[in-house]
This record gives C-alpha cells, sequence and structure tokens, in this order.
C-alpha cells in the first residue's frame, strides 16, 4: 500500500504543479488593450511636404538568431546561442544602425528589454543610447513570465515587442492590437501581435501616419489574414481622411504576386503565404527588393546558395506616396535572420 502511494504521488505531484503553473500563467497573461498611447507631446515637428523620407525596416531577430543558429520553432535543434555570441551579434546590430543614423525613421522588430533568450540585455535602451537625438516609441508584443518549451531547455522569461526610431518629433504614437490569437493554453505562451502609429504633422496641415508592424508566424495563415484586415480598415480611413500613410516592417508573407529574381539564393517556398492580390486597389503600392532576400529559413545554419530564402519585410503606401529608391542591404544573415530594408520615398500633391 505504500509503495502503490508513493507511484501514485509520484504521478499527482508533477500534474498537479503543472495545473498550477497553467493557472498562474492565465492568471498573469498579458492582456493588452485594443490601443494603448505610447508617447503623446505637447509640442511636436512639422515636416515640410518637400522631404524625401528615408525609412530603414529590420527584424533584428532579438540578436539571437544569426547566421549559425538553427531554431526549434522552425526545425532546428537550437534554442539561444551562447551569451558572448548575443552579445557579439548585438554590438554589430548597434553598429550597422548607429552608422545610419542619417534616416529619418528606424523600424525594428524583435527588440528585447528583459528576456532569458538574449541574456536581459535592454536592447530598447542599448539603442537609444547610440541613437540620443531620435525619439523612440516602443510598442509590448511579447510579455511572458515563463516560456516552457521547448522542455529540456524552456526558452524561458520574454518581454520583447517593437520599436519606432524617429528624427522627427510626433504627435503622438499609439499601440494597436491586432485581433485573434491562439486556442487557449498556447495562446498564453504566444505574442500579442501589435502595430505601432506614429502621427506626424506636415507643413499643410495633413498627416503622415507611419506604421510598424509584425505579423503573425507559424499558424495557418488564419490570424495572418484577420490582422491584415484590420489594418486594411485602419488605414483606407487614414487617406480618406487626406492623409499619408506608409506601412513597413515584418509582414511574415510575401507581398502579392512576388516573384524571386535572386541571383544565387534558392527561395522558401515551404508553407508559402501571399498577400491577396486584390486586398487593396492597384493605386496603392507594395514596395520591396525582389533582388536581394531579406529572410532565411532557421531550420539549419545559414549557407548561401543552399538556404531558403524569402522577401517579408517590405513597405505598403497610400497612392499619394512615391517611392524614390529601394533596397534590402546584404549582410549575409551575419547577426540576425532577417536584413535591413531601406527607402526613400515623396509626398505627392
Amino acid at each position: 500500500m505504500k509503495t502503490t502511494n508513493i507511484i501514485l504521488a509520484l504521478i499527482l505531484i508533477p500534474v498537479i504543479l503543472f495545473i498550477l503553473f497553467l493557472v498562474h500563467a492565465t492568471t498573469h497573461d498579458y492582456r493588452p488593450e485594443d490601443v494603448t498611447p505610447v508617447g503623446r507631446h505637447l509640442s511636436w515637428d512639422t515636416i515640410s511636404k518637400e522631404h524625401i523620407f528615408s525609412v530603414l525596416i529590420w527584424n533584428i531577430g532579438y540578436a539571437g538568431l544569426d547566421r549559425n543558429i538553427d531554431f526549434f520553432y522552425d526545425g532546428g535543434k537550437q534554442v539561444r546561442p551562447a551569451k558572448e555570441q548575443v552579445y557579439s551579434n548585438f554590438e554589430n546590430i548597434c553598429k550597422f544602425i548607429a552608422g545610419n543614423d542619417t534616416v529619418d525613421f528606424i523600424l525594428l522588430q524583435e527588440i528585447d528589454k528583459a528576456s532569458d533568450r538574449s541574456y536581459k540585455i535592454n536592447e530598447v535602451l542599448e539603442l537609444r543610447k547610440k541613437l540620443g537625438t531620435y525619439q523612440c516609441a516602443f510598442g509590448k508584443n511579447y510579455d511572458v513570465g515563463f516560456v516552457p518549451v521547448p522542455f529540456t531547455k524552456p526558452l524561458g522569461r520574454v518581454l520583447s515587442g517593437i520599436v519606432t526610431f524617429s528624427k522627427h518629433k510626433p504627435q503622438q504614437v499609439y499601440r494597436y492590437s491586432f485581433p485573434g490569437n491562439y486556442a487557449w493554453p498556447k495562446k498564453i505562451f504566444m505574442l500579442d501581435r501589435c502595430f505601432l502609429v506614429s502621427r506626424f504633422s506636415l507643413s499643410d496641415d495633413r498627416e503622415l501616419v507611419l506604421i510598424n508592424t509584425h505579423n503573425s508566424a507559424y499558424d495557418d495563415g488564419t490570424l495572418r489574414k484577420t490582422q491584415m484586415e484590420y489594418l486594411k480598415e485602419y488605414i483606407q480611413s487614414e487617406f480618406a481622411a487626406g492623409n499619408y500613410v506608409l506601412a513597413g516592417g515584418d509582414w511574415n508573407q510575401c507581398p502579392p504576386l512576388f516573384k524571386p529574381h535572386f541571383a544565387d539564393q534558392p527561395f522558401d517556398t515551404v508553407d508559402l503565404n501571399f498577400i491577396n492580390k486584390d486586398y487593396l486597389p492597384e493605386s496603392w503600392k507594395w514596395v520591396y527588393d525582389s533582388l536581394t532576400p531579406g529572410n532565411r529559413r532557421l531550420s539549419d545554419k545559414y549557407l548561401r546558395g543552399k538556404t531558403l530564402t524569402t522577401v517579408i519585410d517590405f513597405y505598403l503606401l497610400s497612392p499619394n506616396i512615391r517611392t524614390e529608391s529601394i533596397r534590402t542591404i546584404d549582410l549575409g544573415f551575419k547577426n540576425s535572420d532577417h536584413q535591413p530594408v531601406l527607402a526613400t520615398f515623396k509626398l505627392l500633391e
């Protein structure tokens, strides 16, 4: 009888502890409001309509997804690189961004503030120091006390999000929650996706509405479709109000009708998703570099010419904005699984 009780206890204790863990994680689940003010200024800059705007977008992969990483979420085995490698990755990322400190707007995704995967580096704060003259707005999209996967080496604490750095002081910045999420209990350990909206005053009394977005991955496309419909309604309303709309970031899907022209890198057709070609009227413009891949698959370490690559980091422009230039900067995926995309734009009458 005593042996039976011991065996029963050995079975029940882990089950009870796991249930208690789920209860704690559920009650402490991050539940953001639909719209959250991130920054509001009593005075702001008024930007000339004649200004040529430069924008840099980059998913920095929290400095933990360099070219030597195969990531467990994508079929690889690794969870995080060594601390020294994360520090080295982040140092190189900072050097690159600081070297582009003439850019008007820098839109980053997967930037950590206090995560085990990046060894608690406050990446937002460190980049703010590097970009001292820039305005900074952070939108949290991942706040989980303990991510329990993979079970042998859990991801642990994650506090992360997206950030917009700007040389111009906006009137206001808001975080908009994307609708939809995974079913419980998966949703309490996954991202709460969002986009950041920075509103800038222009010299003709209209506004430039700058959107930093990071759409869902690892779903069957349903979440992305719901998010895109929500975003479409928002951007069309802003354009109808007479404003200029410029959206950029990591969309986790290819632009409509995208065809790569990569010279020496294979195109990733695994779980391939395109934004619907009828998503918006033709007067709206999808802007990307089809010659250079901006994202690589993480199922194995990066090897040029063998690793599957794609384009999921790009821009969307309202009809009253013209593209002056667009270029994906080929860094060889050295410090992130994404590459920065630099573009310039002109506002039209």
